[in-house]
C-alpha cells in the first residue's frame, strides 16, 4: 500500500469511475492502493452541492412537495411572469417565503458512498445532488496546496522575537549581513530568510532603513510566454482516448486542430466529424484557449444542449497550447459535462489524420504564408459549404455534407452556418474568396 504518497488527477478519475460503477471503498482502494478510509475522506472533502432538479421539473427539497397544493406564495411566480395559477411545488422558489416548508436530504446520502454518483434515481430527483468530481477535486487539492505555501510560515511570537533584535539595529545604520553575523544564535534563521521578512514588512523596520537596499535595481524579468500546463493532460492522453474508445466503441469522434496564415494574423478553428467527412471552420483573432471555448460555448447555445452532445462526445485534438483548457470545452457554465476532451502523443499528426487530410482542401482556397485576417467569418463558412459539398469516393460518391444531413438533419447543418453548394458551382481555388 502506498503510504504518504499525495493523489494524482487519474486517481481521482479512478474514484469518480468506481463511483459511477456502484463500488464500494474498498474496491476502489483495491484498484489504487490506498486505504479504504482515505477513499472516504477524499470523497467527503470534496462534495459538489448542486440544485439542479430532474429533467421537466425544477430543484424543490420540500418534504411536503409531492402533496404540497399552495399557489403562488411568491410575489413573483417563476412560471407565468406574474401569474398565481401555478403550484408552488412545480416551481420549487418559494422555500424561503413558505412556513410549512421543511428541507428533505435523501438518506442515501447519510451512509457510504455519501454521493449520488451511480444513483438510479438521480435524473428523477427534484432534492440537492452531491456529486465527487475528479477534476473539481483536484482543483481544490492544487489550490489548497497552492495557498498552503503562501506567506511567511512563522508565528506572531517568532516576528515579535526576531523585530525586536532586528529593527533598532537596522534604524541605527547597521546592515542585516552585520547584524546577522553578531546575532546568530539568537536568530535561529538564514540571512536569506531575514531579507525576505524585512521586504515583506514583517518588522518595524522597511527596506528604506537599509540604503543599498533601495539602491539596487530589480531584476529583470523574462519575457512573457504562452506557457501550456501539462496537467492539462493527466488522464487525456492517447492511452486514456484509446481505453475510452475499447469501452465505448460506437461513440462519434471529433478531430480538432487550428490552420495558420501569417505570424500574428487571425487563425482557423478546424472542426472535423470523423464518421462524415465533414469539417467545419471557425475565423479566430488570437490563437489561443479562450478563442477556442468561446467557439464551444457559443455552438452549445446555438444547437441547445442535447444535440451539441449528440455531436461533439469525444474531441481529439493535438498538444498545441489553444487546447490547454480541455474543462472549459468538457463543461458547461453548470459544470454539466457536456464533451471529453483527449490529446494526440507528440509530433504524431498522424493520430487525427482525418483532419489532416481534410486541411488540404482548404489550402487549395488559402495557400500557406496567406493572412487569413481579411477574411470574414461569413467568407470562411462560404469556402467550408463548398469543401462539405463536394463528393468523396470514401463515401459512396456523397459529400460529406449529405452523409451529414443523413446522419444529424439539414437543420443541424444551417446551425453550423453551412449550405449545399450545387455541383457545377463549386469552386476550390483562391477565386472564391475574391
Amino acid at each position: 500500500m502506498a503510504k504518504y504518497k499525495q493523489m494524482t488527477l487519474e486517481d481521482r478519475i479512478t474514484i469518480e469511475r468506481g463511483l459511477d460503477n456502484h463500488q464500494s471503498f474498498k474496491a476502489i482502494a483495491s484498484s489504487i492502493d490506498k486505504d479504504c478510509t482515505t477513499i472516504s475522506k477524499e470523497v467527503r472533502s470534496h462534495l459538489v452541492f448542486k440544485k439542479s432538479g430532474a429533467y421537466g421539473r425544477s430543484f424543490n427539497n420540500c418534504v411536503n412537495r409531492t402533496h404540497c397544493h399552495y399557489y403562488g406564495i411568491c410575489d413573483k411566480c417563476s412560471f407565468g411572469h406574474g401569474s398565481r395559477d401555478h403550484r408552488c411545488a412545480s416551481c420549487g422558489r418559494c422555500t424561503d417565503t413558505c412556513l410549512d416548508f421543511k428541507e428533505e436530504i435523501c438518506s442515501k446520502l447519510l451512509k457510504p458512498p455519501y454521493v449520488c454518483n451511480g444513483c438510479e434515481s438521480r435524473r428523477f430527483c427534484t432534492l440537492e445532488k452531491r456529486t465527487y468530481n475528479a477534476e473539481s477535486a483536484q482543483d481544490e487539492y492544487t489550490t489548497v496546496l497552492s495557498e498552503s505555501r503562501l506567506g511567511a510560515a512563522v508565528s506572531d511570537e517568532d516576528v515579535s522575537r526576531l523585530d525586536a533584535i532586528i529593527s533598532p539595529l537596522l534604524i541605527k545604520g547597521q546592515s542585516l549581513h552585520h547584524i546577522y553575523l553578531n546575532h546568530r544564535d539568537e536568530l535561529m534563521v538564514s540571512e536569506r530568510t531575514l531579507y525576505k521578512y524585512v521586504d515583506a514588512g514583517l518588522f518595524k523596520a522597511r527596506n528604506i532603513d537599509m540604503p543599498r537596499t533601495i539602491r539596487m535595481s530589480p531584476r529583470r524579468k523574462k519575457p512573457d510566454t504562452i506557457k501550456v500546463d501539462t496537467r492539462c493532460r493527466e488522464g487525456r492522453t492517447r492511452r486514456d482516448y484509446e481505453a475510452f474508445i475499447r469501452q465505448n466503441p460506437d461513440t462519434p469522434v471529433v478531430q480538432l486542430d487550428s490552420v495558420e496564415g501569417i505570424k500574428n494574423g487571425a487563425v482557423l478553428l478546424t472542426v472535423t466529424f470523423v464518421s462524415t467527412g465533414l469539417q467545419l471552420a471557425f475565423r479566430r483573432d488570437h490563437n489561443d484557449a479562450r478563442s477556442v471555448s468561446d467557439i464551444f460555448d457559443r455552438l452549445y447555445l446555438e444547437l441547445r444542449p442535447d444535440i451539441f452532445i449528440t455531436l461533439f462526445p469525444v474531441c481529439l485534438a493535438d498538444n498545441g497550447s489553444e487546447f490547454s483548457d480541455p474543462k472549459r470545452i468538457e463543461f458547461d457554465a453548470n459544470g454539466n459535462r457536456r464533451s471529453r476532451v483527449f490529446y494526440c502523443d507528440s509530433s504524431a499528426p498522424y493520430q487525427k489524420g482525418s483532419c489532416e487530410v481534410r486541411h488540404e482542401m482548404i489550402r487549395r482556397i488559402i495557400p500557406k504564408h496567406t493572412d487569413i485576417t481579411p477574411y470574414s467569418q461569413e467568407k470562411i463558412s462560404l469556402m467550408m459549404s463548398h469543401i462539405n459539398s463536394y463528393k468523396r469516393k470514401t463515401f459512396g460518391d456523397k459529400s460529406p455534407y449529405e452523409v451529414f444531413a443523413f446522419q444529424y438533419g439539414e437543420e443541424t447543418l444551417k446551425k453550423l452556418g453551412l449550405t449545399l453548394i450545387p455541383t457545377d458551382e463549386i469552386c476550390l481555388n483562391p477565386s472564391l474568396l475574391k
